[in-house]
């Protein structure tokens, strides 16, 4: 049996939206490798994870709640389980969950495995698909109608993983406020990638994911209550007092939980570089939809590095090719660049995050010369 995995940071660029904020840290790969064994950081633990102190995941937590902006934090195993927990804590028979038009799959998984009726607002459609305050009131009050009572959680996408779109997290918050309804705020492609304070967008609930926007090794993530809220989502067992409920006890106890703290402090340097980031995904645009027949989708201009290209221009290529579908992929990997799905030509998405100045330079290079194919 083999487990080899081509090293792909280290021999080519990779576009691939789900890697590029999560590309371990020199600091988080030495975290992980010195607590591979399992539960190995369990040998200094008294019954509670988050109050072991070496390795220090007390502090962590702590650290990583005031980092997010959140009175209390937790780690878990990633964003999906975050929300199932949130949900499951506001779940009551008869209620319903309402979710952004762009939420991922996730999101209607874990609601309705905590018995919550979705109701999905709507987005604007092509070409910037963006998620409305006015479509999620609609969808609140339209939930409150078909069940009898205000919905029992509300979720927004901060960043969506289809177009890269960034929502106005604050002024949705008012609109559940106003509405009497508690707000999730799925930060698992924003939070570890660009500043993220869920007090000063007055949210009562917020997930992460590590392995996607924290530079560490995963599965690993977050979760993260405010106010009195907090209470609830951390509360413990009546039979084992020093247990959490919606954690099982213990979440990520391993390398994922480490490699989680070793990144943290390069995150909080990384972050501060955001609108670099940004710059870079606008002009990366620019140079694309100049080769004429690309087209990004999503909002316009950019706010975020995930990226959505609609390319009749390659798929119109690909059709004289003898590798058809697979030509992109071919010729990216001959110049070294990976993280495109084999097959796709019509569309694709992609991220700049984390690329010098001078690899968006050769990106760009690229995708001109096989333009010309």
């Amino acid at each position: 049996m083999s487990f080899e995995r081509v090293a792909i940071d280290e021999l080519a660029l990779n576009l691939n939206p789900l890697q590029t904020g999560g590309r371990a840290s020199a600091a988080a790969r030495k975290a992980a490798a010195r607590f591979s064994d399992g539960y190995s950081v369990c040998d200094r633990c008294a019954g509670v994870l988050h109050d072991i102190e070496k390795p220090d995941i007390k502090c962590f937590a702590v650290e990583l709640a005031e980092f997010v902006g959140m009175d209390r934090a937790a780690v878990t195993m990633g964003a999906r389980e975050g929300k199932f927990a949130i949900f499951h804590t506001l779940s009551e028979p008869g209620r319903g969950a309402v979710l952004d038009a762009n939420a991922h799959y996730s999101t209607y998984v874990a609601a309705q495995r905590a018995g919550l009726e979705v109701f999905k607002s709507t987005n604007t459609g092509d070409p910037d698909f963006r998620v409305t305050p006015d479509s999620f009131a609609e969808t609140l009050e339209y939930c409150k109608s078909k069940t009898g009572k205000p919905a029992a959680a509300a979720l927004l996408t901060h960043v969506d993983g289809d177009y890269g779109n960034l929502n106005d997290a604050a002024e949705f918050s008012k609109i559940c406020k106003d509405a009497g309804v508690p707000l999730i705020l799925n930060c698992a492609y924003s939070a570890g990638r660009m500043p993220v304070d869920g007090r000063a967008l007055g949210v009562d609930f917020m997930v992460g994911s590590g392995h996607k926007s924290f530079a560490a090794s995963g599965p690993v993530g977050f979760m993260g209550a405010n106010g009195e809220w907090t209470e609830r989502l951390f509360r413990t067992s009546l039979t084992h007092p020093n247990k959490n409920i919606e954690l099982l006890g213990c979440t990520a106890r391993g390398a994922n939980v480490v490699s989680f703290m070793a990144a943290l402090p390069g995150v909080k340097e990384r972050v501060k570089r955001w609108d670099a980031e940004v710059a870079k995904a606008v002009r990366f645009v620019e140079a694309m939809e100049s080769l004429g027949e690309i087209r990004q989708v999503g909002e316009k201009p950019k706010r975020h590095d995930l990226i959505r290209f609609e390319t009749p221009l390659f798929h119109r290529i690909a059709e004289n090719s003898r590798k058809r579908g697979y030509f992109l992929h071919s010729a990216l990997a001959d110049r070294g660049i990976t993280g495109l799905k084999p097959g796709q030509t019509r569309w694709f998405k992609m991220s700049t995050f984390g690329f010098t100045d001078e690899q968006i330079d050769y990106l760009i290079e690229a995708f001109k010369e096989i333009a010309r194919m």
